[in-house]
Order: structure tokens, then C-alpha cells, then sequence
């Protein structure tokens, strides 16, 4: 069976969380939410705290499907099921990471549309590029990927 794949997944998902990031900038400089000073020092340490949690899980699960020479292309068939490292935990090591980052960075730039227009990628991912993964992951891998599919959550 083809898994079909949705014209929108053929930007790059790093692109979607920075055209959607994009996007919630040009909102804050149309509509700017008021921020509280005293609030600046915690959301510039949590913020980088969050960003940097987010960049290594991101980038762990990058380097572990680099190393298992699988693919990062969403509907592309993968040659390797990859279960290890972050992999263990969540499905999703690299999307979480950089969900992780978004709000990281929306947090050391005090930056509120950002994170009020995250949603709507969090939506594209879960209902249109997961399924699609899933889909192509299950065709490929079938009886052990609906195992780990039992095991191990798709976000956390």
C-alpha cells in the first residue's frame, strides 16, 4: 500500500516551526502584548534553559537516525526502526525538541505570539505529518512498530 503525502508536508517541518514563529513576530509587531519587567530575568533564564533541553533532544534524536542511516523525510521509508536514546521515551524526540526550542526562544525574546500561534503547527503535526509517519512506519515495520507503538507514547 502508497502512503499518500499531503502537499503541505513537502516543506521541511524545521521550516514550519520557524515560518510559524515567523508569522507570530509579524503579530507582535502589528499587536503587541504588554510585558511585566519584573517577569524578564525568570523568562530569560527559563527561556534558555527550555531552548537549550530542546536543542539537544532535538539534535540527540537527529544524530541517532543519522547514525542508523534512516531517513528524516516524513512519508520517505526508513531502513532502520529506530528505538533507542530519546527514542525510548517519546516517538517524537525531534518534533518535542523542537516544540521545546519554540517556546525557549519565545521565552528569551519575551515574546508572547509565538507561543499563541504554536498551536496551529502542533495541529499540522499531530494530524497530518505524524499519521503520515506512522502510516509509512507501520507499512515498513509492521508487527514491530505496532509493539513499540505500545510501549513508548507519541509525545511524552
Amino acid at each position: 500500500m502508497k502512503t499518500r503525502v499531503p502537499f503541505l508536508m513537502h516543506v521541511p517541518v524545521p521550516w514550519v516551526f520557524v515560518l510559524t514563529y515567523l508569522l507570530g513576530l509579524a503579530l507582535e509587531s502589528v499587536r503587541p502584548i504588554p510585558r511585566f519587567p519584573m517577569m524578564a530575568l525568570v523568562s530569560a533564564i527559563a527561556g534558555g534553559v527550555v531552548f537549550v533541553a530542546g536543542a539537544v533532544i532535538a539534535g540527540w534524536g537527529l544524530v541517532i537516525f543519522h547514525k542508523a542511516h534512516t531517513t528524516t523525510v516524513p512519508g520517505q521509508s526508513s531502513v532502520r526502526l529506530v528505538t533507542w536514546g530519546p527514542y525510548r521515551f517519546t516517538r517524537n524526540p525531534m518534533y518535542l525538541g523542537l516544540v521545546l526550542a519554540y517556546l525557549g526562544e519565545a521565552a528569551l525574546l519575551k515574546q508572547l505570539w509565538p507561543v499563541l500561534v504554536l498551536p496551529f503547527t502542533l495541529v499540522y503535526l499531530n494530524w497530518t505529518v505524524i499519521p503520515v509517519e506512522e502510516a509509512k512506519l507501520e507499512e515498513v515495520f509492521q508487527v514491530a512498530y505496532r509493539q513499540y507503538r505500545l510501549r513508548v507514547r507519541r509525545w511524552i
